[in-house]
């Protein structure tokens, strides 16, 4: 496949603040090691079973005690994923899914290592429609997104009783994991890949409903719940305008300990990814250092998210610490890769994305329906677009971030072609309703990717000098 890059740096005004300097120290080459070692490497897919407890239908806007941050569960009726068009469930009637004490890692045989483990916050979301009448009741700024108390959250939510609105195991890290173990959930191109979790979620009944739903994925949740803690929410409240204003509550307690146990998945990852929202908390930046230090002992890669904008404007030099520090890839979309730059809206995504790639060794900037670029060594690939009639726009950037995970633990080492499946499962996503890239569609799309990218395209030699020729 050929291309054509312009050499040439972008030019960069002194008037910006830019980012702290970091020495660069373990090498561009790291990145496609790891493909070499990856296409030499098969690991063991792990088994599924049903669990003693099925698969979960959430339930009433009536049975949830905002006032109390929780809610009741009854179990509801068994189904099969490849049933399901969707993780999101319409919330009809009161079910309970498991507790603490019966909580283990259940239903699911662990492998001995795992391709990906993300490392990030579990985040039940509640989704609904509502009209402009109910934000202004409620003195709600259409189009925002704002951090809420466990009584604004009940106050919401007593206003939606008698909406109909839908519950799934949300969080931005989350859906990226949940499209890549679909994307490798058959031996196509490789070895089925092994997908896991490690984050705070509490023991509450959300808890239980959160674990149940990515394991039905084929997403290990790893930790442990805590005792008494409330997992964390997120209200999306979408008007008729398409314009979504989410309300996050964090939950309590909502840090992430690096314990004995975490430090040993830690240790068995091939690439640990870090998702930026948990930068909001301060106890936890000790926990993602500690965690990118073991990766890299280890010889994994570390990926981390940019998340949001006016996180990384409150959280910077956490952000640069890590990133510069420990980085091998990082995702972000054209408003973060600015702000992580300290570059004015004026300035191009591809001046960010070849920015970015002197620090970082894999930069990937999304820029909506203008397509995407791939950074490397100051160099910028641009991806066009894939066509698609939009229908919901959220989550577009984690089926990104998947399709370019997926590509990396494939071994492709042609960035236009990886930048293009990751364009088309974004795509896919977003013509249609709901974050999660279904079953059927991820194993259309990895057909196509094997049947495009055959062992004469997929290197194991991969070097940096080739990536830089690109």
């Amino acid at each position: 496949m050929s291309m054509s890059l312009s050499l040439s740096l972008p030019y960069i005004s002194t008037s910006f603040l830019f980012p702290p300097t970091f020495q660069y120290t373990h090498g561009y080459s790291k990145i496609f090691a790891f493909w070499h070692h990856r296409g030499r490497e098969r690991l063991r897919p792990a088994s599924m079973v049903k669990g003693p407890h099925g698969f979960f239908r959430v339930s009433s806007c009536s049975s949830f005690r905002g006032e109390r941050g929780a809610a009741e569960f009854e179990s509801g009726a068994e189904e099969e994923e490849e049933e399901s068009n969707s993780d999101e469930e319409e919330v009809e009637v009161e079910v309970e899914v498991e507790t603490e004490e019966n909580w283990n890692f259940g239903s699911c045989l662990l492998p001995d290592r795992w391709d990906v483990l993300g490392l990030g916050q579990a985040m039940v979301d509640f989704s609904g429609m509502v009209d402009d009448e109910f934000l202004n009741k409620l003195g709600l700024e259409k189009g925002t997104r704002k951090v809420v108390n466990h009584e604004e959250r009940g106050r919401v939510l007593r206003a939606m009783d008698g909406c109909s609105y839908k519950a799934a195991a949300g969080g931005s890290l989350s859906n990226s994991l949940v499209a890549l173990a679909r994307l490798g959930s058959r031996p196509i191109g490789g070895p089925a890949l092994n997908v896991a979790m490690a984050g705070s979620v509490g023991s509450d009944p959300l808890g239980g409903f959160y674990r149940t739903k990515l394991c039905r994925a084929n997403v290990q949740f790893l930790s442990v719940p805590i005792k008494d803690g409330t997992t964390g929410t997120v209200i999306v409240l979408t008007t008729p305008d398409a314009h979504r204003t989410m309300l996050s509550y964090q939950g309590m307690p909502s840090t992430v300990n690096y314990d004995p146990s975490l430090a040993s998945i830690v240790s068995k990852t091939n690439i640990l990814v870090v998702e930026g929202y948990l930068f909001e908390f301060p106890d936890t930046i000790k926990t993602i250092t500690k965690a990118c230090e073991e990766a890299r002992r280890c010889g994994a890669l570390v990926a981390v998210t940019a998340s949001d904008v006016s996180c990384i404007e409150r959280h910077y030099d956490d952000f640069w610490e890590i990133i510069g520090n420990h980085a091998d890839i990082v995702f972000a979309n054209s408003d973060e890769a600015r702000a992580l730059c300290h570059f004015a809206s004026k300035e191009s995504p591809i001046s960010a994305t070849r920015y970015l790639s002197h620090f970082v060794p894999l930069i990937s900037v999304t820029d909506g329906p203008r397509g995407s670029y791939i950074g490397v060594k100051g160099e910028a690939v641009y991806i066009p677009p894939s066509p698609c009639v939009p229908v919901d726009t959220c989550g577009a950037g984690d089926a990104y971030a998947s399709g370019m995970l997926y590509g990396i633990l494939r071994g492709v080492s042609d960035l236009k072609g990886m930048g293009t499946l990751a364009s088309r499962v974004a795509a896919t996503v977003v013509g249609q309703q709901g974050t999660r890239l279904r079953v059927q569609d991820a194993v259309e799309l990895a057909e196509s990717f094997a049947f495009h990218y055959d062992s004469s395209t997929i290197r194991s030699d991969v070097s940096s000098d080739h990536i830089s020729s690109l």
